[in-house]
């Protein structure tokens, strides 16, 4: 179907034409791709500085700013870019070609900038400075106190892993609202940055400069406006005014913020294969009578089965990603079967691209681990990445599993 036969959608009762600054289709944005493109150098320039100092440096920081690719998902009238899901999925992991651990707070910036975007009018204004998109961190799990007082909730408590939460203006953070029975109580509060501390807890062996601290809260008062249940956020039905009328007002909730958290894995394992493709070929197999690499055959082999998975990493991205697009487009809902494959497809990303990597770093010896060598960041960085609670694949697969036989009970969680 083209874009042209798609533009009038139907949501909540009504049928109202796509606004066309916010017609973004479903094709690749190739402009946005080749700003992110044009940083790469800067991003390798800068990636052992980030990691000693455990956040993105400054200069960094605004060039990815200057080039709008913070607010890839927010409206245009916001003050963001109106990108479909291939084109932000692309601008991350060519950031990722430069850096994993930029990208990775660059990604978690850009969703939490979304997740914003579909709070209600007042709540966006509240996040908007002239005319600008807020750049947004955030975590979904629940801080340990909400109350309920008058106008809103009194929150406190310790959200960890807050990635990119050293240059953020606003967070969202999950909070337990006051539920019917049977009813998901978690809800998603906007807080200003006036409202926390950050508590330095993000010391590990990879993506150490994603500053991915903890944020403190204590005692803050969230007015009404600033909070959304995330029940209805799965089922598509954000409280933002506009939705009918914006192409990224539509995407899927669950789909997008996990399928988001792969694409920084691609990056890294476009980066690993560039460098294994450039220094392998003339390397000196060792203990062989091959002479370089390019003449063994069992590297040959691994070359070729460590490509091949990442090719298969990367159709699996386009399918889930023109899948998001395509319903966004379109007005619909995708329906729950399709929520549970992309889920399963983004462990799938993960597992095939830490197969691929893994290869490569055989491939080209023990050498790559020395900590001089940039395979051994992209390694650490893809085994962090790997393992968030959304990516993990046996929870994805479980889902699936269950749509597809029809399973009785509750599914596995979609969050």
């Amino acid at each position: 179907m083209t874009i042209s036969k798609q533009k009038n959608i139907q949501k909540q009762g009504g049928t109202a034409p796509l606004l066309d600054d916010h017609v973004a289709g479903t094709e690749p944005d190739q402009e946005l791709i080749a700003r992110a493109a044009s940083l790469v150098p800067l991003l390798r320039k800068n990636a052992e500085k980030g990691s000693e100092q455990r956040f993105v440096p400054e200069p960094v920081m605004r060039a990815i700013e200057e080039a709008g690719l913070f607010s890839l998902l927010v409206p245009r009238r916001l003050g963001g870019q109106a990108a479909n899901m291939r084109t932000t999925m692309e601008v991350l992991a060519e950031l990722a070609r430069g850096d994993g651990s930029t990208a990775w707070a660059a990604t978690v910036l850009n969703i939490c900038g979304w997740f914003a975007s579909t709070f209600g009018e007042q709540a966006q204004n509240d996040v908007i400075a002239d005319g600008e998109a807020a750049r947004v961190c955030g975590i979904l799990m629940p801080g340990e106190r909400c109350e309920r007082v008058d106008g809103g909730y009194r929150i406190s408590g310790r959200w960890p892993y807050a990635s990119g939460s050293f240059d953020a203006q606003w967070a969202t953070v999950g909070i337990l609202v006051d539920s019917p029975p049977g009813a998901n109580p978690l809800a998603l509060a906007l807080v200003p940055a006036s409202a926390w501390t950050i508590e330095p807890t993000w010391f590990v062996t990879g993506m150490e400069g994603s500053g991915s601290d903890t944020l403190v809260v204590e005692d803050h008062f969230v007015p009404d406006h600033r909070v959304q249940r995330v029940e209805p956020m799965l089922e598509g039905n954000f409280a933002t005014p506009f939705q009918v009328a914006e192409q990224s007002s539509n995407m899927a909730f669950s789909a997008t913020g996990s399928l988001i958290l792969v694409a920084a894995q691609l990056g890294l394992a476009r980066h690993a294969m560039e460098r294994t493709l450039d220094k392998l070929p003339s390397k000196i197999v060792a203990y062989t009578m091959h002479g370089p690499a390019k003449n063994s055959p069992m590297h040959q082999l691994r070359i070729a089965e460590a490509v091949t998975k990442l090719d298969m990493a990367e159709l699996l991205m386009q399918r889930a990603a023109r899948d998001i697009d395509a319903a966004a487009l379109d007005g619909s809902t995708l329906d729950q079967l399709h929520r549970g494959r992309i889920r399963s497809d983004t462990g799938t990303i993960a597992e095939l691209v830490t197969a691929s990597i893994d290869q490569l770093l055989s491939a080209t010896g023990a050498g790559s681990f020395a900590k001089a060598n940039v395979l051994s960041r992209i390694w650490r960085d893809s085994a962090i990445a790997a393992r968030h609670a959304l990516v993990v694949p046996d929870i994805g697969k479980e889902l699936y599993g269950q749509l597809l036989l029809g399973a009785d009970g509750p599914m596995a969680p979609v969050l």
